[in-house]
């Protein structure tokens, strides 16, 4: 078992006031603001699901290094020949496909801004749901330990440990790339009560040890069609499905759970939206009690819970 704690760095970024100018020019190289915008949210239509005006202004933003609220406060400015290529190639590979999360390099999740690489999966609105509930059902001024299983980028570790500076989040992972970037962003948050360990799930753990264990582990069926569509194509496989009907790793943490929770523990998993049921069968047949599952903001089951 390899074991680090990240000691806290702060890191500030500070930006610098917009430049003006006069130019009324309409050759590609020197457009202005606006215009590249419209052109390319029109281009980024043809991406499913995408959100087209956000993304052309997140891939402005990376190009010219300036905040969106230049963008929007000066739209008429214009973008120097260097900048604009930057920006055209940026646009090229979302075009083509690539998770913007990717192309930026970090992803907003909760009221952080986390690095993600191709060695970890994007961290999505629908998993800050279990955030939310485990802030509800455990005490928030205890020390409590809870453990992170699957963690990633550490998205759900960075953000109860940011919200519950009392608890210590243990955060475990079998990807050693994963791990890196999990401690990058623990580091430049300064989340000093955190602790990572190349684990599989909780097989780190002695027997009553843990207060709470809450994942978002790869439930997504073998064979599914969304594996080959959109920013799951370009997401590490492992960390999207673990094979077959896609409950693998629900029943190897259910199986763990009761042996290193203590007595009245949590367990808090997150699921796909018609997974609740099969969940909830694989929880109480592991001698969890009364096995709950909750919504998302969308109506889909997302979440399921149990105690030890």
């Amino acid at each position: 078992m390899a074991e680090t704690g990240p000691d806290g760095v702060d890191a500030n970024g500070a930006g610098s006031g917009p430049s003006t100018g006069s130019s009324n020019t309409s050759d590609a190289a020197e457009l202005q603001v606006d215009e590249i915008l419209r052109r390319a949210s029109a281009a980024l239509v043809a991406i499913p699901e995408g959100a087209p005006r956000l993304e052309a202004e997140l891939l402005l933003t990376e190009a010219t290094g300036w905040p969106r609220t230049r963008l929007l406060a000066w739209p008429e400015h214009l973008v120097e020949p260097d900048t604009y290529a930057r920006f055209a190639a940026l646009l090229a590979r979302r075009l083509a496909g690539e998770p913007i999360a990717y192309i930026r390099g970090r992803q907003a999740f909760w009221s952080l801004e986390l690095r993600v690489t191709p060695a970890t999966l994007i961290p999505r609105p629908e998993t800050e749901l279990l955030v939310e509930t485990a802030l509800e059902a455990l005490v928030a001024d205890a020390p409590l330990r809870v453990a992170d299983l699957g963690t990633g980028s550490g998205a759900i570790a960075a953000a109860l440990a940011t919200e519950r500076p009392a608890w210590h989040l243990f955060a475990t992972d079998r990807s050693v790339a994963a791990l890196r970037i999990a401690r990058e962003n623990l580091l430049r948050l300064g989340r000093r009560n955190t602790t990572l360990i190349a684990a599989h799930w909780s097989d780190a753990f002695a027997p009553g040890s843990l207060d709470a264990l809450v994942s978002n582990p790869p439930y997504v069926a073998d064979g599914d069609p969304h594996l080959a569509r959109g920013d799951l194509r370009y997401e590490p496989r492992e960390a999207l499905t673990p094979g077959g009907d896609g409950l693998d790793a629900y029943r190897a943490i259910a199986a763990d759970a009761r042996r290193c929770l203590r007595p009245g523990g949590w367990l808090l998993l997150e699921h796909g939206y018609d997974q609740g049921g099969d969940v909830r069968r694989i929880l109480a047949d592991a001698g969890l009690g009364t096995p709950t599952t909750r919504a998302d903001l969308a109506g889909h089951d997302r979440l399921t819970l149990a105690r030890a």
